[in-house]
């Protein structure tokens, strides 16, 4: 992809794809189809059409996964910040997978990167209340079709070079139901001051123009962690207690400041790094990319895990395991 888009920005976007951390990524589209995209219009139309095949496949692979059928599920969360639909996606894909007509649902929408995370943790905070219940969360992003072909700030560049297409589904029951995988503890949410222009989008005629201030790893570094170090000490943890660390692959940048903030080992981060590194970063759906690494060589019975992220506001979500 890098190549192929290479003449809308030459060698700067270049640069910027070779220092991304970034060996592959999937798209939306065939890349010769993106240069027929004259308006946000039809990128979004685009963006509906492959948002719900992928979402389709994800929610069914999930559930088949965990034993479920669709009718089994009491509450959906939905999750994507490349594109618009109203109905929403999971409302138009409730019949189509075959979910309840009382099924609830949670459209969420602006929480970009944290989102995976934060889905997550709401469906915990569902699932408290209603133990007896099976909720599902859907993340569908299609990052490729918001790129700005005649954008050439740094911020644009940087996006283009890391950003790729996905979809991901999480299943999770309450306690009263027998499960397979890791319980949640715990989550915590937390915004942090002065921070709503470090990332975001600007969203106008030419659809989703990118914020993303060079500040994004300094923030991380900052506040995320003093934020883990205190959250796990409410629980009689610190860090050196963590055996999984579920990171959401912001960028090298950012995957270096969460190392340094949390003094962690070289490795600590190796299946983050392996997502960024094989799906570019997928913004809500990058998160449950790492979960799904570690689920394919889980840690020890009873272990602790942490899955952590950040995203627009600025913001960070926190979310306790055991294995």
């Amino acid at each position: 992809m890098t190549a192929a888009l290479a003449g809308f920005a030459g060698p700067e976007f270049e640069r910027f794809g070779a220092a991304s951390g970034v060996s592959h990524r999937r798209l939306a589209l065939p890349l010769e189809r993106y240069g027929e995209l004259s308006s946000f219009t039809e990128a979004n139309d685009v963006y509906l059409d492959v948002a719900l095949e992928l979402g389709e496949r994800a929610l069914l692979s999930a559930l088949d996964a965990a034993g479920l059928e669709p009718a089994e599920v009491d509450i959906i969360f939905s999750t994507t910040v490349t594109g618009l639909a109203v109905p929403t996606l999971e409302a138009r894909l409730a019949a189509r997978v075959g979910l309840r007509p009382d099924v609830k649902r949670v459209p969420l929408f602006g929480l970009g990167c944290v989102a995976g995370a934060a889905g997550l943790a709401r469906m915990h905070d569902y699932l408290r209340a209603f133990p007896g219940h099976v909720a599902a969360l859907l993340a569908v992003e299609l990052c490729s079709l918001t790129i700005q072909r005649n954008d050439n700030s740094v911020a644009n560049l940087v996006a283009s070079s890391l950003f790729g297409d996905g979809a991901g589904a999480v299943i999770a029951t309450g306690g009263e139901r027998s499960t397979a995988g890791p319980t949640v503890l715990a989550t915590r949410s937390h915004l942090y001051p002065d921070t709503e222009d470090v990332m975001g989008w600007h969203i106008g005629t030419d659809g989703f123009r990118i914020i993303l201030s060079a500040d994004v790893a300094t923030v991380a570094e900052k506040y995320l962690g003093e934020d883990v170090r205190q959250f796990l000490a409410d629980y009689g943890l610190e860090p050196s207690d963590v055996t999984s660390w579920i990171c959401h692959p912001g960028g090298p940048r950012v995957i270096e400041a969460v190392e340094n903030g949390l003094d962690l080992s070289a490795n600590a981060l190796d299946h983050t790094r392996k997502s960024l590194r094989d799906n570019g970063n997928l913004s809500s759906v990058s998160v449950l990319d790492v979960l799904r690494e570690t689920l394919a060589d889980p840690p020890p019975p009873g272990s602790v895990g942490l899955m952590m992220a950040m995203g627009p506001a600025f913001c960070s979500e926190l979310v306790l395991l055991r294995w």
